[in-house]
């Protein structure tokens, strides 16, 4: 008698329940959209995440791909999955930050890269050159073009760094439209990035259903708030 036992079976994780979300208020088949390509490495998406695009200046790294825009004013506890957030401070004039060996893997080689904590301005340090990730088994060190200014980025401050998809005017971060439904871009080295749909606007959404949407965002997508709806033009 073969006895069963309860829980995940082998290789297959059932995970935990999501609740299911109503995204559209207005006829969602009147809203623009267009077919877009998810960076790899941010894991589950959900839909209604605000999303920005890649803009590094080579084309070797993930230009042009679709990233988790990332609001303007953080406190570190937010779900901000566009930010890899250092596991050491960055020190003055360096040319290497260290994160987590799964958050490398949102960035590629050629890819500019900004840094940020709550504090300090944030600064662009160009291209991604190198990223390690066997020196050390619980950290990558990834090598860029320029080197961090005389203020060191901390921990204590919620220190980050993504990639540049935006003006420095807005940290490097501007919002290009929303995600229409939840995709798996993957984490660490088993992240792909994965096809989805972007919302453009002519739409009227649940404004409590949407992720990282902030007054900065707002503006980006010609977006107003009506009470618990955001219309984008």
């Amino acid at each position: 008698m073969v006895e069963h036992i309860g829980g995940d079976s082998p290789h297959i994780l059932y995970g935990v329940q999501s609740d299911y979300k109503v995204l559209f208020y207005s006829e969602h088949m009147a809203a623009l959209t267009a077919p877009i390509t998810l960076a790899a490495g941010y894991g589950v998406l959900s839909m209604g995440t605000v999303l920005a695009m890649n803009l590094s200046n080579l084309k070797t790294g993930g230009r042009d791909k679709l990233v988790p825009y990332n609001p303007t004013t953080f406190t570190g506890k937010e779900d901000h999955p566009g930010r890899a957030f250092l596991v050491s401070d960055s020190g003055t004039t360096a040319s290497t930050v260290k994160v987590t060996l799964d958050d490398s893997y949102k960035m590629a080689v050629g890819d500019d890269l900004i840094i940020n904590d709550d504090t300090t301005a944030a600064e662009n340090l160009g291209a991604i050159t190198a990223i390690d990730r066997t020196t050390y088994s619980n950290f990558a060190v990834i090598t860029v073009t320029t080197a961090t200014g005389g203020t060191s980025f901390t921990t204590a401050r919620f220190a980050n760094v993504f990639i540049e998809a935006g003006t420095s005017g807005n940290s490097y971060s501007d919002a290009v439209g929303i995600l229409m439904s939840s995709r798996d871009t993957g984490t660490g080295q088993n992240a792909q990035g994965a096809p989805a749909e972007l919302i453009l606007g002519n739409c009227v959404l649940y404004e409590g259903m949407l992720t990282n949407l902030d007054a900065a965002s707002k503006v980006d997508l010609s977006a107003a708030s009506f009470g618990e709806f955001l219309y984008i033009r």
